[in-house]
């Protein structure tokens, strides 16, 4: 279990988690009654009055947060989780992804049973319908593992359906996976997940925003949505009808400035519906990972991958070592093709035929007086 050690940070911690207890509070109450109060622990020390003037806020939740022991509340939260060896990742903790800070209503408190690692910052969700066809499951097993392979991490819902098979497909091919429950951590739903739950945990991460006793409630599902969204650099829908809630994830990702991308079904497919509606209103159609990898265009900062180097795009992750060493010669700023051809113990006409390869990649471009720069 992760905690903060001094004694301020430690209440600020109790807080967060007793705030994540209390009937009536949701994210968005629990955002804007941290943003009022300016701390979780500031929220139970302010006044009814106060209380009720925050949108969104009533009496009885008011009430409730002014009887509230937050000690206590978070004593019990705590034992149980370290009872089931879940972690607790408050919002200003180091570990908490910054991805997650980003957005306009992030969980003040992360439950995570397994590990999070930098590299997850390279992250894509898959999301779709429950009730999919065989179609459905395969190309999402396909991208998912594709995916993978390349070093991103796969991030879905462990639903039935297309979330299953994306976890499933990352697994297989050795790659790491996260699953974004609705409920807590402690409550696999579904239940016929319990060991499909068990190997993510050991090659990603379970995570939830509720404390692992909480029960799934039909509301928590558009909130984890936003959460799936918010943790990837990018969302891909696979057979969503119209009225799926794969399409709040979507929605979600639009707002947090998320790539959406969708894989197109038969023209006639009432499951794949959703999808063709997102494509035909400028979403990427994508047919595997190199539309994927295209798509998502260049970081807001270099991040580092699985296999121990960093990249500026996602696209880079398909180059094999030679070209990986050659792009990493060519800079932002503009460098002399005669520099880069020393820069390399390569033979001069390996260079220049990797340097062709960047090129019609769009990695590197050309400009004038025999130059080279990356494109950013």
């Amino acid at each position: 279990m992760s905690e903060w050690n001094d004694g301020g940070c430690t209440r600020q911690l109790n807080s967060a988690i007793a705030l994540s207890r209390i009937g009536g509070v949701g994210p968005r109450q629990a955002t804007s009654l941290i943003d009022y109060a300016g701390s979780p622990e500031g929220v139970f020390q302010l006044p009814r009055e106060q209380l009720l003037a925050i949108p969104g806020i009533g009496g009885r939740t008011a009430d409730a947060i002014r009887k509230a022991n937050p000690e206590h509340l978070a004593a019990v939260v705590k034992e149980e989780c370290g009872r089931l060896r879940i972690r607790i990742i408050p919002q200003g903790h180091e570990q908490y992804p910054q991805r997650l800070r980003e957005i306009c209503d992030p969980p003040a408190v992360l439950y995570q049973r397994g590990l999070l690692l930098p590299t997850d910052r390279l992250a894509v969700a898959i999301v779709g319908s429950r009730r999919c066809t065989a179609y459905g499951q395969r190309h999402a097993e396909r991208l998912a593992g594709q995916l993978a392979r390349a070093g991103l991490t796969v991030i879905s819902g462990l639903a039935r359906g297309i979330d299953q098979s994306a976890h499933r497909g990352a697994l297989a091919a050795g790659g790491r996976t996260l699953a974004v429950l609705p409920a807590g951590v402690g409550r696999i739903y579904p239940p016929e997940h319990t060991q499909l739950a068990q190997e993510i945990s050991e090659q990603g991460a379970l995570i939830s925003e509720y404390p692992p006793g909480q029960r799934l409630v039909p509301g928590l599902f558009p909130q984890r949505n936003r959460i799936i969204s918010g943790l990837s650099i990018g969302v891909i829908l696979i057979e969503a009808g119209r009225r799926s809630g794969a399409l709040h994830t979507a929605r979600h990702a639009l707002e947090q400035g998320r790539e959406v991308m969708a894989l197109p079904g038969s023209v006639d497919s009432l499951a794949s519906a959703g999808c063709h509606d997102l494509i035909r209103d400028g979403v990427t159609l994508v047919r595997n990972v190199d539309d994927i990898l295209e798509s998502l265009g260049p970081l807001p900062a270099p991040v580092a991958t699985t296999a121990g180097t960093t990249v500026s795009s996602p696209r880079e992750l398909v180059l094999n070592a030679l070209e990986s060493r050659v792009l990493n010669v060519v800079g932002f700023e503009p460098s002399a093709v005669d520099r880069v051809l020393a820069s390399c113990p390569e033979e001069a006409s390996q260079v220049l035929a990797t340097l062709t390869v960047l090129e019609m990649r769009r990695l590197i471009r050309r400009l004038p007086g025999n130059q080279l720069v990356r494109c950013s």
